[in-house]
C-alpha cells in the first residue's frame, strides 16, 4: 500500500506541474499582442497539450485508488507572482514572454526526471507513460527555445 501512495503522490506532483503548465500557457496567450498569432497557437497547443497529460495521470491516480490533484504547485504560484511583476517592469514583449515560458519548460522537466528518478515504484506501463511525455514535453522546450533564440536574433 506504501509502494501506491508514493507513486500517487509522484503522479500528483506531475499533474501539478501539468496545471501549472496549462495556466502559465494560457497566461502567455492572453498577454501577447493581438498580432502575435503564431505565439498564441503554439501556447494554446502547449496548454492542451498539458490537458491532455493531467488526463493521463489523472487515470492512472483513479486506477491506483488515490484522489488526483487539482490545484497548482506553491513554486507555480510564485512563478506566476514574479512573471506578473516581470510583465509590468518589462513590458508584455515577445521576448520576456518566450523566456518566461522556456523557464516553465524547465521546470517541467526537471520535475518529469524527478519523477523518473524517484523510489517510488512504477509499472513499465507508467515509467513508459512518464518517460513518453517527458519526450514530447522536451520537444516543447525545445520550440520554445528556438522562438525565443530567433527573436533575439531579430532585436
Amino acid at each position: 500500500m506504501e509502494r501506491q501512495e508514493e507513486l500517487v503522490a509522484v503522479l500528483n506532483d506531475l499533474i501539478r506541474i501539468n496545471n501549472d503548465r496549462i495556466e502559465g500557457y494560457q497566461r502567455a496567450s492572453n498577454e501577447s499582442k493581438d498580432s502575435d498569432l503564431d505565439m498564441k497557437a503554439i501556447f494554446n497547443e502547449m496548454a492542451d497539450q498539458s490537458r491532455r497529460y493531467v488526463t493521463e495521470l489523472t487515470q492512472e491516480v483513479g486506477r491506483l485508488g488515490g484522489d488526483p490533484a487539482s490545484d497548482t504547485t506553491v513554486s507555480g504560484k510564485i512563478y506566476r507572482v514574479w512573471m506578473d511583476l516581470k510583465a509590468a517592469i518589462s513590458g508584455k514583449d515577445r521576448e520576456s514572454i518566450l523566456g518566461s515560458c522556456e523557464y516553465g519548460e524547465d521546470v517541467a522537466q526537471r520535475a518529469y526526471e524527478a519523477a523518473l528518478e524517484s523510489d517510488a515504484y512504477m509499472s513499465t506501463e507508467i515509467r513508459q507513460m512518464i518517460s513518453s511525455q517527458k519526450s514530447e514535453l522536451k520537444t516543447s522546450h525545445d520550440m520554445i527555445k528556438k522562438y525565443r533564440d530567433m527573436h533575439e536574433k531579430v532585436s
